[in-house]
């Protein structure tokens, strides 16, 4: 990027601090815009010496932020003026051009499939950095990478024009995001975009059950290889750690052999084995918290859409006490219906939308409402713990967003964790807790 040529970051927040942080070590003070900056923003953008900017200018690049929509009219106008309009990960990989790069996408289980895939990198030598959609921004870690793994968001993939990915992942596809793509057809486009810049020598790992219009789709975006990720084929189920799901641990393997190949490094099936066991989830993803007898509290917090609901209610020991609530953004409950069916033996409802969701899901459910939503985590832990006859699982997948009663999910599993390790009996160590 040259210095002479004048950039404009759109969007601070967690991204765009990145963006600003990352140009500003290089020697280029961009500008900025943001409707609303917070705190940390000010604060940054004051420390670094930015000044405010203004859509009606000429830049040469402008760096949006993913929350931003690619059509918002700013940046239609920011367009006319002559702009470029990327997001971070077409700028990280401009900056460095010779960082391999790991990207993933997918409507769930995105997050945890990059987390794993790095922690087996590293695990073979590797030094490869984990960014993107989850913390840190992918501009913190690549200075510092010899491999960066990318967790993609549809938003990010409408901004990166010529990114070529030697390897990426699709981990499936399901329904997302409509308040922003508009039909589902075009949030699936915006996703199958991750293989659009590759050649036909890098890899492209998608799940083995993808239907055959999406992989004729895939052909027409990009000439990779495909490669089916199968989660039959990885570790028997009770040797995988819990709550590392088999078909992300397929996906990663795939993604990690692949990659390897491309560095030129040698492939231990035994290593690759061990290091699948040493793994451990995300914080959120399919958590077990704390155990109380011969009942086990999962936190799930993350688990809005219907394709992760899901999985977490086919992973989930039954009996299932299953905690659902938030604010609805129009989840598809059909296929929740039928993968409750034998296993839920109670709903319990809680927050803004929680009595609908369960009455939608038809199922035997009852309601919980506190002061906040710490007050309101605890009586829904206590009411499902109640529920169950001794045995099974207290499943937090709300279905609903986190907005209603909390600042963001991991507000929201925290509250969770907390209710569930204070029913734990005195003496005992919770699960995830240090003994």
């Amino acid at each position: 990027m040259n210095p002479a040529e004048p950039v404009l970051i759109y969007g601070l927040g967690r991204s765009g601090r990145g963006v600003a942080r990352f140009l500003a070590a290089h020697g280029l003070r961009p500008e900025w815009l943001d409707a609303r900056p917070g705190p940390e923003d000010d604060a940054l953008t004051r420390d670094l010496g930015l000044e405010r900017g203004d859509p009606q200018r000429a830049y040469a690049t402008v760096i949006a932020a993913p929350g931003v929509p690619i059509d918002h009219p700013d940046l239609e106008a920011l367009r006319a003026h002559g702009a470029e309009v990327i997001g971070e990960v077409a700028l990280a990989a401009r900056m460095r051009p010779h960082l391999p790069m790991v990207g993933v996408t997918g409507t769930a289980g995105k997050g945890s499939t990059t987390v794993l895939i790095a922690h087996l990198l590293r695990e073979c030598g590797v030094n490869a950095r984990e960014g993107g959609n989850i913390d840190p921004p992918l501009l913190d870690v690549v200075d510092a990478a010899e491999v960066a793994v990318v967790e993609l968001s549809s938003f990010q993939l409408e901004r990166v024009p010529g990114l070529r990915l030697p390897v990426a992942v699709i981990t499936n596809l399901g329904v997302d995001h409509l308040d922003r793509h508009r039909t589902v057809e075009a949030y699936h486009a915006a996703k199958l975009a991750i293989t659009a810049g590759q050649d036909p020598g890098d890899v492209l790992v998608v799940p083995a059950g993808l239907d055959v219009p999406t992989r004729a789709a895939l052909r027409s975006f990009g000439a990779a290889h495909l490669r089916l990720a199968d989660g039959t084929e990885v570790l028997p189920v009770g040797d995988l750690p819990d709550g590392i799901h088999p078909a992300n641990a397929a996906a990663a393997l795939l993604a990690v052999e692949a990659m390897l190949g491309f560095l030129g490094h040698p492939v231990d099936a035994g290593g690759l084995a061990a290091a699948l066991r040493s793994a451990r989830p995300v914080s959120g993803r399919f958590e077990t918290v704390a155990h109380v007898g011969d009942v086990q509290f999962v936190e799930d917090s993350i688990a809005t859409r219907t394709i992760a609901v899901q999985a977490a209610l086919e992973r989930a020991r039954p009996p299932i006490a299953w905690l659902v609530g938030g604010r609805d953004k129009g989840a598809e409950l059909e296929p929740l219906r039928a993968a409750a069916q034998g296993r839920v033996h109670r709903v319990i409802a809680f927050g803004q939308d929680g009595p609908a969701l369960a009455a939608g899901l038809g199922l035997p459910h009852d309601t919980v409402s506190g002061a906040d939503g710490d007050e309101t985590m605890r009586l829904a832990v206590r009411a499902a713990l109640d529920a169950l006859p001794g045995h099974g699982t207290v499943l937090l997948a709300p279905i609903g967003t986190s907005f209603d009663q909390f600042r963001d999910y991991k507000a929201r599993g925290d509250a969770f964790r907390r209710a569930a390790q204070a029913l734990v009996p005195d003496g005992a160590v919770p699960a995830g807790a240090s003994a």
